[in-house]
């Protein structure tokens, strides 16, 4: 006897999936027979993993789009919607540092750096829920579905010289307790997945080997989060094996939150 995961016959939206966790999401639906729209604002990394998806017999478009534009987000999961013929699963991942908002000490961010990283962080991903529901639901006629939030560890411990970003993405897993109560009555199940430390791009960019390292050595694991291992995390939550979950926050770190905080010491790059 085999249990597998079957996304045969749905429609997956997957955001910022042109590198990282968001690419790897996009594969690991892609090969459980979703067909993925695959978004980003750049187009050639979204094309490149629609390439990829299609290499292995999946079917999958690029939606480039702007999600810190709200009409850019309609028409994201329109065209999803239209080319792909419904929308079953959708996978909020974007979330970052904006650029030129590196991480420093609380006493040193301005209203302009609350303002830009909240924005980036939670109202962005509350805009694209909000589309992703409209047409999911099914007192609108859709068929109910899966609205799947990447937020992060940083929200279960202090996370000095990160503060704004944290809270941020804190502010997301309780949307999705109170989106859980007002749309499953219409078929949706909300969820968000909080990834440990993972060497995303921005990840790299913020900490050396030795920095990295110490993060690992925090873990009772002893090792930061792969991107494949959240990305079959996202499938199984995504999936009926899992139609009884609403409303939950779904730490994936390593055990990192036992450490209650990150290795003295660990400030980002200068």
């Amino acid at each position: 006897m085999a249990i597998s995961i079957d996304h045969q016959g749905k429609v997956a939206l997957v955001t910022g999936a042109g590198a990282g966790i968001g690419r790897e999401i996009a594969l690991w639906l892609a090969r459980a027979g979703a067909a993925v729209a695959v978004n980003d604002l750049r187009a050639d990394h979204a094309e490149a993993v629609v390439a990829e998806i299609e290499a292995e017999s999946g079917r999958a478009i690029a939606v480039i789009a702007d999600c810190r534009d709200d009409e850019a987000i309609d028409a994201m999961v329109a065209t999803t919607v239209a080319e792909l013929g419904g929308l079953d699963i959708a996978v909020n991942n974007i979330g970052m540092i904006p650029k030129g908002r590196r991480p420093k000490p609380f006493v040193e961010y301005r209203g302009d750096d609350w303002r830009d990283i909240t924005d980036q962080n939670f109202t962005l991903a509350a805009l694209c829920g909000r589309a992703e529901a409209e047409v999911m639901r099914t007192g609108a006629g859709g068929n109910g579905g899966v609205i799947l939030f990447v937020t992060s560890g940083e929200t279960t411990r202090p996370s000095p010289y990160n503060s704004i970003y944290a809270a941020a993405k804190a502010a997301v897993n309780h949307l999705v307790t109170s989106m859980a109560v007002e749309l499953g009555p219409e078929g949706i199940r909300v969820l968000a997945m909080a990834p440990g430390t993972t060497l995303t791009e921005d990840v790299a960019a913020a900490f050396d080997d030795e920095r990295m390292a110490q993060i690992a050595e925090s873990t009772p694991l002893r090792k930061m989060v792969e991107h494949d291992e959240l990305a079959r995390l996202a499938t199984f939550l995504s999936s009926d094996l899992a139609r009884c979950m609403t409303g939950q926050f779904i730490l994936a770190d390593a055990g990192a939150f036992l450490s209650r905080t990150r290795p003295a010491n660990l400030k980002p790059k200068p």
